[in-house]
């Protein structure tokens, strides 16, 4: 059999023939390696699991070294230039494409579940008026899960279908309502005549005595863009926090919540937001040497570059910076952009950044998108939460259908004290 590793123990003498699929072994296979019968048995170690495939999933490819990334096969570049989100989400869910009669019945049905219940809104109403739209967010989906008693029947298709209606529908109006409670202003209610991304920008900057507010067509259009981009990307920090949650068979809701926590930090969701505020802190474009110089020394980072999964351009940032010549010409052109652009010229001339493949990522335009259509940055992470939402969605089923899923519970490495007693330990 030549698709095997073998592994020789040093410390016994003995050789492993261990199987070898799709380029990877099996964590589980090491534990045969042993020094004695009564050993536990081998283990890998493998912090932040940068080296560790968790599941098996037909979602998502992404090749970092060749700056790769698809969804269901499908090319990002193909999917943001010819397709709309919730045709994407579609995709992610179902595995394929919908046709005409398909889609249309998956938007009327994510549209005619975009309102949520009144009691949502008092729940709301109780934060502080300055409480972070993420942390608002984060509540109102896991108080949703005790509004629908068909939601912990997780194995029934009929109601999963239904839960994914509601999470993917309700999240524009659970973000929107988060906007307007932080700054005093009334609901606005889903308008069901309004396409996804129309329809939240309408939510969000409707004046409360305007009855022919419309968002611009350009803005809108820009914003089902970005949500395509950011609709999935594999095992990142929040969607293996829906999977691990998704495990213990809890509801989606709760699932979804976790998901959003994880989303909530500002390594994950709030990256852009980082890239926004050092824009800010350089301030002008005289002050980028002196910036990288800086970064080269390890005195600083460079936030917007580099990624933990691509080590070439992000696919991603080339949609995004071409989407930010359209939304500037609607909104006029973001001041901090000569300051982005500039320290992407230099950084991507310099040797260091090449040599260590920090380019830029889809966090390095999108803030400066989202700050030019009138979005706060404590909002950013709450845009990313709405689009991930589908792709949370499609794992949570597909971790659900996987036979070889249990409940997640990872290994340690004990570093502790060996055993010891009461009667050995001085205490006063």
């Amino acid at each position: 059999m030549t698709d095997t590793l073998s592994i020789k123990d040093n410390r016994t003498g003995k050789t492993y023939e261990i199987p070898i699929q799709d380029d990877s072994i099996r964590a589980m296979d090491l534990r045969q390696i042993k020094v004695s019968d009564s050993d536990f048995g081998m283990m890998s170690y493998d912090p932040a699991y940068l080296n560790t495939a968790s599941c098996r999933s037909s979602i998502t490819f992404i090749d970092g070294e060749k700056g790769i990334l698809r969804y269901r096969g499908y090319p990002i570049e193909e999917l943001a230039e010819k397709c709309e989100y919730l045709e994407v989400a579609y995709l992610l869910i179902h595995g394929e494409l919908p046709n005409k009669n398909q889609y249309e019945e998956w938007k009327h049905n994510i549209t005619y579940h975009t309102m949520v219940h009144e009691n949502v809104k008092k729940l709301l109403e109780e934060f502080r008026y300055d409480a972070h739209p993420m942390g608002m967010l984060i509540s109102a989906i896991a108080a949703l899960s005790t509004f629908y008693p068909d939601v912990k029947n997780i194995f029934d298709e009929n109601s999963r279908r239904l839960q994914i209606y509601r999470l993917i529908g309700k999240m524009p109006t659970l973000a929107a309502y988060a906007y307007r409670h932080s700054q005093g202003m009334a609901y606005v209610y889903p308008n069901n005549d309004l396409e996804y991304a129309e329809n939240f920008l309408t939510m969000m900057y409707k004046p409360p005595a305007s009855s022919n507010y419309k968002a611009n067509p350009v803005l809108s259009k820009a914003l089902d863009v970005l949500f395509v981009l950011h609709a999935d990307h594999e095992q990142n920090a929040s969607t293996s926090a829906m999977r691990g949650v998704g495990s213990t068979h809890a509801d989606p809701f709760s699932s979804a919540a976790a998901a959003t926590a994880a989303l909530y930090g500002p390594l994950h969701g709030g990256a852009n937001e980082e890239v926004v505020r050092m824009l800010e802190e350089i301030g002008s474009k005289d002050k980028v040497p002196e910036i990288i110089r800086q970064v080269k020394e390890k005195k600083r980072l460079l936030m917007g570059f580099g990624h933990r999964v691509y080590r070439n351009y992000d696919p991603r940032a080339r949609i995004v910076k071409k989407i930010a010549d359209e939304v500037f010409a609607v909104t006029g052109r973001n001041k901090l952009l000569d300051i982005a652009l500039e320290l992407e010229k230099v950084a991507l001339s310099d040797e260091y950044f090449i040599s260590k493949h920090l380019y830029p990522n889809v966090d390095f335009y999108s803030g400066l998108i989202y700050q030019a259509m009138g979005f706060p940055m404590d909002i950013f992470p709450v845009l990313f939460a709405i689009p991930r939402m589908s792709g949370w969605l499609a794992q949570w089923q597909e971790m659900l259908a996987d036979s070889e899923q249990k409940i997640s519970r990872p290994r340690q490495i004990y570093t502790g004290y060996p055993e010891r007693h009461l009667d050995s330990t001085p205490r006063q």
